[in-house]
């Protein structure tokens, strides 16, 4: 990459690691802080549900803002939002007050996640999109990381307010890096709402996500408050598909490009990715808690060679999808996270340590490599224009696979343990973990092959890195 677009990655990726480091050091809390606010464990959840719902909200609405307001003081004013909440939480007084200032922090990261995507793609004017993902990449594979050390770390200091008190200097080192290193934005669109869109979209995405989370509850799905909001979430959205395929004007994302084949099969794949990632995260830790009598904190800390085989493999990923092109790195990336979990859905209370703890990090190796293709290929060959509704799909996708992936292996793994018993229900639990990334190897087929040179602007890169924050 040139000397401008590194600037501008260095300046995003600092703001965006505060959101991904919140995510996993509040999850490891969650326990400490239902006994310190004197809470029941159903409604202490809400404090990750309500963060998610929230970052379902303010995502469709992304690109809108992008044209409207300037990258730069879209991204400033993410972090922001992002501060005032992680400041709000720190005083919370009660679980409910604490809830309802999650929503504040999850808005602002609704935001922050897909632009920044949109605004390094726009910026790299389609020249390198594997690099450029790989270093989109990074605050992915270091939050799982570092996220459980520093929340175990925090918790052990005994105050939890700790666990948002740490999000301030990252967000103050990105508000002033983006002051420093963001291109000031150009002339703004006064581009015109699809508030018909808006109205269908985001409460599909909440509704969707919102019955995915509460599978996990006793009765699975068949519980109302999770067939219900299901039902809705579905028939709102294929009402946006329908509003957004017959609007003439520009609709809140654009479903046209769906139609561009890298794209519609990245999206899918990002689905079945987010369902691995998100659908092992809660078998992993579990497994370890339950089969081996590890704490909540030792679960996440033996999560840590995932994280690492993360960070290892992205930067030859990006290469390797630039040179050789998205198709067979995902094909091989997505063997190796099928192969790499096959030793879990054999594994019990006897197994070495060092074996799986050898398959987390080849597991890792597996999904950061595979993340890298998918997020670059779908960028292929589409105007600067469409980078921001192509940036929405897929982190759509992502969040509703996550969702998906976790809701269904956790009524895999309750069914099973009533008639299996703990060990062979974390066996069956892990082979439907393995189906997933075997879907994926039949859908990378569908990926391009040998990349050919196709790009976005032809702008140099100063001028594109104005445009783009624009």
């Amino acid at each position: 990459m040139d000397r401008s677009l590194s600037r501008l990655a260095v300046a995003l990726v600092v703001g965006a690691m505060a959101p991904l480091f919140d995510s996993t050091i509040v999850s490891v809390a969650l326990h400490s802080l239902a006994h310190e606010l004197h809470a029941s464990v159903d409604t202490i959840q809400w404090v990750s549900t309500a963060y998610l719902l929230a970052m379902g909200v303010t995502v469709p609405v992304v690109g809108w803002l992008q044209r409207r307001v300037g990258g730069r003081r879209l991204w400033s004013a993410a972090l922001v939002l992002f501060l005032v909440g992680s400041l709000l939480c720190s005083i919370a007084w009660s679980a409910g007050s604490l809830i309802a200032f999650r929503v504040v922090q999850g808005a602002g990261a609704g935001v922050m996640l897909p632009l920044l995507t949109t605004l390094l793609m726009q910026a790299a004017g389609g020249r390198a999109l594997g690099r450029v993902m790989a270093v989109v990449s990074l605050p992915t594979a270091l939050g799982p990381i570092l996220g459980p050390v520093v929340g175990g770390l925090l918790l052990g200091a005994g105050d939890w307010r700790w666990l948002f008190w740490v999000n301030v200097p990252f967000v103050v080192v990105g508000l002033v890096l983006a002051r420093l290193l963001m291109p000031a934005d150009g002339p703004t669109v006064r581009a015109r709402l699809d508030a018909v869109g808006l109205l269908l979209l985001s409460p599909a995405v909440v509704a969707l996500l919102y019955g995915l989370s509460r599978v996990t509850a006793p009765g699975g799905f068949g519980r109302v408050d999770v067939w219900a909001p299901l039902a809705g979430g579905v028939v709102l959205l294929a009402a946006f598909v329908a509003w957004a395929l017959r609007r003439r004007d520009a609709a809140l994302v654009d479903l046209r490009l769906l139609r561009h084949r890298p794209l519609a099969a990245a999206s899918a794949l990002m689905f079945l990715t987010g369902a691995s990632l998100y659908g092992a995260m809660l078998l992993l830790p579990l497994s370890f808690q339950e089969l081996r009598g590890t704490d909540a904190l030792g679960a996440g800390l033996l999560l840590i060679p995932q994280g690492v085989g993360s960070l290892l493999s992205r930067s030859l990923a990006g290469r390797l999808t630039d040179r050789i092109g998205a198709r067979a790195v995902a094909l091989v990336s997505f063997a190796v996270i099928g192969l790499a979990t096959v030793p879990f859905a054999f594994a019990g209370p006897s197994t070495p340590e060092w074996v799986l703890l050898v398959a987390l990090l080849v597991r890792g190796v597996g999904l950061g490599a595979a993340f890298i293709p998918l997020m670059a290929v779908g960028f292929v060959g589409l105007d600067r224009e469409e980078v921001p509704h192509a940036s929405i799909v897929t982190r759509i996708a992502q969040q509703l696979g996550g969702g998906a992936g976790t809701a269904v292996l956790a009524v895999v793994l309750q069914g099973a343990v009533a008639t299996l018993g703990p060990v062979d229900a974390f066996r069956t639990a892990f082979w439907w973990a393995v189906g997933f990334t075997a879907a994926g190897v039949v859908l990378a087929v569908l990926l391009p092959g040998r990349p050919a040179p196709q790009p976005v602007a032809e702008a140099p890169a100063e001028e594109r890195l104005e445009e783009a924050t624009a």
